[in-house]
C-alpha cells in the first residue's frame, strides 16, 4: 500500500508541474517504463533510431546524419567508451554491425580542425603518427580510431598523471604505443619509435614550433606532413593572435616546414589556431 501511495504522489506532482511533464509521461506509459529505461543505456534507443553514417572526405572519419550530425570514427575496440562519449551502431552492407565513436570537437583540437574544414588530413589508414601532447587520450583514441590496425599512433605525453591515463587506454589499443617523456628530448625516445609519416602537435609551450621541428628531424619522413595546434596566448599573452600566428609560422618556415593551410579553431577552441604543413629536409642536392 505503501508504494502505491508513492506512486500516486508522484502522479500528482505531474500534474502540478503542468502540461509538458504530462506530454512526457504519456509515450513512457505506452513503451513500459523498463524499455524506457533501457534505451537511456544505449539498448532501446539504437534499435529505434535507423543511425546513417557516411564517410568524410577525410579517410578514417565518418559523418553521423540525423538531427544534428556529428563527427565519428569507427570504433577500433567495440563496446568501449573512452572519455564517455557517445556511441552508434549502424549496419553496413555485407558486414555486421559496425560502431562509432562521436567525435566531440570541443574537446579535440584535431577534431574542430576537421569539423571546420582542413583542406587536408595527413593522419589516415594505415599511417604512422608521432603525436607530441597526448594528455589523456581524448583525441589520441580517435586517432588510433583513424590510422585503424594497420596504423601506429606514438603518444608522447610529459605528465605522469595524463600519462596513467594514456597508458591505461593503449593497453586495449595496440596500435598506440604511449611514451611517458618530455618532448624538448626526443633522443631520450628515439628507440621506441621509427620513421613516421606525420607528427601531429598539442604541447602548449612557448617555444613549440621548435619542439615539433626537433621531433621532426628525428622521426618524420621527406614529404611528410606537421599539424601544429597553436595555442596564441601560451606563446605570447601580450600580442594579438594574429601576430603570434604568423610568427610560428614563420618559425616553422625556417626550421624547414612548408606551411599548406591555417584554420582557426574558434567557436570550439578561443584563441587557437591549426597549421597544417609539410616536412622537407633541409639538404638538397645542387646540381
Amino acid at each position: 500500500m505503501g508504494k502505491g501511495g508513492k506512486d500516486k504522489g508522484g502522479k500528482g506532482k505531474g500534474k502540478d508541474k503542468g502540461k509538458a511533464s504530462k506530454g512526457k509521461g504519456k509515450p513512457g506509459g505506452k513503451k513500459g517504463g523498463k524499455g524506457k529505461g533501457g534505451g537511456k543505456k544505449g539498448g532501446g534507443k539504437k534499435g529505434a533510431a535507423k543511425v546513417v553514417i557516411e564517410p568524410h572526405r577525410h579517410e578514417g572519419a565518418f559523418v553521423s546524419k540525423g538531427k544534428d550530425d556529428s563527427l565519428v570514427t569507427r570504433n577500433l575496440v567495440p563496446g568501449e567508451s573512452v572519455y564517455g562519449e557517445k556511441r552508434l551502431v549502424a549496419e553496413v552492407e555485407g558486414e555486421e554491425k559496425v560502431e562509432y565513436r562521436v567525435w566531440n570537437p570541443f574537446r579535440s583540437k584535431l577534431g574542430a580542425g576537421i569539423v571546420g574544414g582542413i583542406e587536408s588530413c595527413p593522419v589516415k589508414p594505415g599511417a604512422k603518427v608521432l603525436y607530441l601532447g597526448g594528455a589523456s587520450g581524448t583525441t589520441v583514441s580517435h586517432v588510433s580510431d583513424m590510422v585503424g590496425p594497420e596504423g601506429v599512433v606514438y603518444a608522447v605525453e610529459f605528465s605522469h598523471r595524463s600519462g596513467r591515463d594514456l597508458t591505461n587506454m593503449a593497453k586495449r589499443r595496440p596500435n598506440i604505443v604511449p611514451i611517458v617523456e618530455d618532448a624538448r628530448q626526443p633522443q631520450r625516445y628515439r628507440m621506441l619509435i621509427g620513421m613516421v609519416d606525420c607528427i601531429f602537435s598539442d604541447v602548449a609551450q612557448p617555444d613549440q614550433a621548435r619542439i615539433v621541428c626537433h621531433n621532426a628531424s628525428f622521426f618524420l619522413k621527406n614529404g611528410g606532413g606537421v599539424m601544429i595546434s597553436i595555442k596564441a596566448s601560451c606563446v605570447d599573452s601580450t600580442a594579438s593572435p594574429e601576430v603570434v600566428f604568423a610568427a610560428e609560422i614563420d618559425k616553422l618556415r625556417k626550421e624547414g616546414v612548408k606551411p599548406k593551410e591555417q584554420l582557426t579553431l574558434e567557436p570550439y577552441h578561443r584563441d587557437h589556431a591549426l597549421v597544417i604543413g609539410i616536412y622537407r629536409a633541409a639538404k638538397k642536392k645542387k646540381e
